[in-house]
This record gives structure tokens, C-alpha cells and sequence, in this order.
């Protein structure tokens, strides 16, 4: 690279990193070959999808990896030169903060590693909060805030020492709208005091509202690098911007001379940064292959029929509940007795059938209740328990929750026979059974 290498905080040449399993194979190369270069006093947006390198570059430019090829240099030095790291801030993907201490204190505490002044840690501590809106909450825990509190917290930890070189990975994730706004008015500030910003985003209009480079990753390898007004100028067609006017012919014979004398500018339409960037990863994925994250293949096939299962009134019902396991078999049978109770027609009339005998099933006991007269009027109520009639034939289980004396339930299911049985009918007959008889029968 035959440029100053002052006019330059990164210098990157043919930059490999290749991660490695226990026994020492090549298990994924996350970056190859790149070459990065990024100026003093500016915004370098590093973009790419999932798994392109962004993060892994990143590390290596922070010391946090090393790389396996190629060389790279940090305000002049090696990634690992303990002064130069003093002149760092890092905002990660992830704000990892430490939850019992309060904003003040984790400003404190990073700022001793830092080995700042005490009232210099404190001056700027209040400052920072007043930024990022967090001065109201200077005596509340880390571990209380949300998301994106947590960011803030974790961006004026990255200012407090006043970098030169500020790495930011993500730093509008979770914010609002206004937070996000805050935050890109802070990189242009700071690029406008001659400080250095390297931004990682997949919220591109972000990036492209501030970057003044860009530097597309795809596959571990760069796609495209250049300003934003060179990759995203769509050059295949012109624009020209005169003063308006009523008549056409006007502005095609002015034209000429509106354009020598400046009143009139031509130029190239430019393009969305997120319609470039698809464009570009589209081409790359065609050509090479990626350890990363690749296009889906469109909407999975079910989420877009409009079939129905079998008995079931609308989507939110369509689940097979004949498969579920034993354990939540009372939540599908009731599922079952809730739909059957809307689509079965409440009958005009019902005829007293005889009970038969009711006999408890037990492993140990097999004891018969004489014929239990239930009433037959049917009042409507909502189901809870299970019932069921067999042949003229009722059974009742005893179940673990009967032996723990929490209920008795009486399941039926009609076949042979119908016989109306409500909720109401079965609490009647479970309060006919003397309780000294329940006590004999859970022992």
C-alpha cells in the first residue's frame, strides 16, 4: 500500500482468519484474503449479512483474535499494543453489563481500568447519562433495565474515554426510533470532531444516513469498497435538476446554457443502500460459497395453504389433539368437548334412561355403589369433567387427584346407549358418596 499510513487509523492487507477444531483442522474460514482500509475523521460502515466476517474483523481489529494470514495495524501498531487500546471504544453486539451496580458505578468501574482521574470519570460520567437519557436512572440496578437501556448504558461506557477510534457493532439494535435518531446524530458529531467511527448495521438506511465508506462482506471475502456516492450512483443513467417552468420547449432550448451557468446540475439518480446491497450479495452467492447465514428459499409451504384440519372450526384450531402424549390427554379431551358442545344442537327432549350400577375400578378395589339415581334435566353449564357411557355400562376411575381427595370425576362416552349426563348431574351424585366411604377407599 503505497498511502500515508497517518491518513489511516486501520490498515489491513490480505487478512485470513480460519477457526479451527480440538484437533487442530480448519473447521470454518470466517475472513480471507481482505484488504480494509479506513480513514481518520470519518464513518466506515463495514456491512455484510450473517456470518460474512463482520464480527470476526472486527475482533481481530480490537486484539480480541489474531489473525492466521495478512497484516493488520491499528493507529499505526499491532491490534494487542496495550497503549493503543487506550485510545479504543467498543460498543459489542451484546452489552454485557454488570447487573448490581448502577450506571454511575459501571462508569466508575470501567473508567479505574481505563486509569482515568476520579473527577474525570465523574464530570463525564454525568455528561453521558444526560446524552443517553439515563441520568433519571443513575440509582437503579443494570439488572433492571430493558434492552435497549442496556445499549445506552453500554454506548457511553464505549465514550467514556474519549476515543479516537470508536468500533460500534450494532449500535442501534433494541433502541426506539428517538434513540436510534440520538445515536446517529452522536457519530456525526463525533466524526466532525476529526474522531474515527467503524459501524456494523443491518438497519442499512442507518448506515447510509452516515457513512462516508463502505466495505461489503460476503462469504469471509470483500465484494465491494469504495464512498457511498460512487457504489450506490446508478451510472447507466443521468439526471438533470433545472428551475421549473410552464413551458417544455423552454427548458429543452435553455437547457445548454442553464447548465454552463450552473443553474441547472446533472448528475447520476442514486439508489437505496438496501437495493445495492441485496444486489451485491445476490451476485457473491451466485459465484462463492459461505459458512454464514444464505438466502431462504421463500415462505414454508404450510404457512401459506388455507387448509383446514378435519373438524376443526377455524386455523387457530387446527392441531392434531389425538397425538398428544397421555399426560395431556384432559387437555384434548376437553379440547374435543368444547368444540362438540358448539356444533351439536341441544336436543328438545330427553327420556330417563335407567342407571345402571356404578362400579369403582381399582387395582384393589372393585366396591359397587347401588344404583346411583341421577337426575335427568339437562341444565346448561360449562364441562370440566369427562363423561362416558359404555353399553349402559358407567365406570368410575379412581385416579391418583381422587386418591389425593381433590376430585372425582365420571368420565362417559356415549356408544350403545345415550344417556344425558351435565356437570351438574355428576356433582349431585359425587355428593351422595358418604365421605367415610372415600376415606376407606384412599387408604
Amino acid at each position: 500500500m503505497s498511502d500515508n499510513k497517518e491518513d489511516y487509523m486501520i490498515l489491513g492487507q490480505g487478512v485470513t482468519k480460519v477457526f479451527k477444531d480440538f484437533w487442530g483442522r480448519p473447521k470454518v474460514r470466517a475472513v480471507t484474503d481482505v484488504d480494509i482500509k479506513v480513514k481518520t475523521g470519518g464513518v466506515f460502515g463495514l456491512l455484510g449479512p450473517n456470518g460474512a466476517g463482520k464480527s470476526t474483523l472486527m475482533k481481530m481489529i480490537l486484539g480480541h483474535l489474531y489473525p492466521n494470514n495478512g497484516k493488520l495495524t491499528v493507529l499505526g501498531k499491532a491490534p494487542t499494543d496495550v497503549d493503543t487500546k487506550k485510545r479504543l471504544g467498543y460498543l459489542p453486539e451484546r452489552s454485557y453489563l454488570y447487573k448490581h451496580m448502577t450506571p454511575m458505578q459501571t462508569l466508575h468501574f470501567f473508567g479505574n481500568i481505563l486509569e482515568l482521574p476520579r473527577d474525570i470519570i465523574e464530570q463525564r460520567g454525568k455528561q453521558l447519562l444526560d446524552m443517553v437519557g439515563l441520568s433519571h436512572a443513575s440509582n437503579r440496578i443494570a439488572g433492571e433495565f430493558s434492552h435497549g437501556m442496556g445499549r445506552r448504558l453500554g454506548l457511553a461506557q464505549a465514550l467514556l474515554n474519549d476515543p479516537d477510534l470508536l468500533l460500534l457493532d450494532e449500535p442501534t439494535a433494541g433502541l426506539d426510533p428517538l434513540g436510534c435518531r440520538e445515536v446517529k446524530n452522536l457519530i456525526l458529531s463525533l466524526a466532525d470532531r476529526g474522531k474515527t467511527v467503524v459501524l456494523t448495521s443491518h438497519l442499512l438506511a442507518d448506515v447510509e444516513d452516515v457513512s462516508d465508506e463502505l466495505l461489503i462482506m460476503y462469504g469471509g471475502r470483500v465484494q465491494e469498497f469504495g464512498t457511498c456516492e460512487e457504489l450506490l450512483a446508478k451510472q447507466d443513467k443521468l439526471q438533470i435538476t433545472i428551475p421549473a417552468t410552464t413551458h417544455l420547449k423552454d427548458v429543452l432550448s435553455k437547457m445548454p446554457e442553464q447548465l454552463e451557468s450552473g443553474v441547472a446540475v446533472a448528475n447520476y439518480p442514486r439508489q437505496t443502500l438496501e437495493e445495492y446491497f441485496i444486489g451485491v450479495v445476490e451476485r457473491a452467492s451466485v459465484k462463492g460459497d459461505t459458512a454464514g447465514a444464505r438466502a431462504g428459499k421463500g415462505v414454508a409451504d404450510y404457512l401459506k395453504s388455507d387448509q383446514k384440519h378435519e373438524g376443526c372450526k377455524d386455523k387457530t384450531q387446527a392441531f392434531v389433539f389425538d397425538d398428544l402424549d397421555e399426560d395431556f390427554s384432559q387437555v384434548s379431551y376437553d379440547a374435543k368437548l368444547s368444540s362438540a358442545e358448539e356444533s351439536v344442537p341441544e336436543p328438545k327432549h330427553f327420556v330417563e334412561e335407567p342407571v345402571p350400577d356404578i362400579e369403582l375400578k381399582d387395582e384393589a378395589i372393585s366396591t359397587p355403589i347401588s344404583k346411583a339415581k341421577l337426575p335427568s334435566n339437562k341444565v346448561e353449564g360449562k364441562r370440566q369433567d369427562k363423561v362416558e357411557v359404555k353399553k349402559q355400562e358407567t365406570i368410575v376411575n379412581v385416579s391418583d387427584d381422587v386418591k389425593s381427595k381433590k376430585n372425582l370425576g365420571v368420565r362417559a362416552d356415549a356408544q350403545a346407549t345415550r344417556v344425558d349426563v351435565t356437570i351438574e348431574d355428576v356433582e349431585e351424585h359425587n355428593d351422595q358418596i358418604d365421605q367415610d366411604f372415600l376415606d376407606s377407599i384412599t387408604k
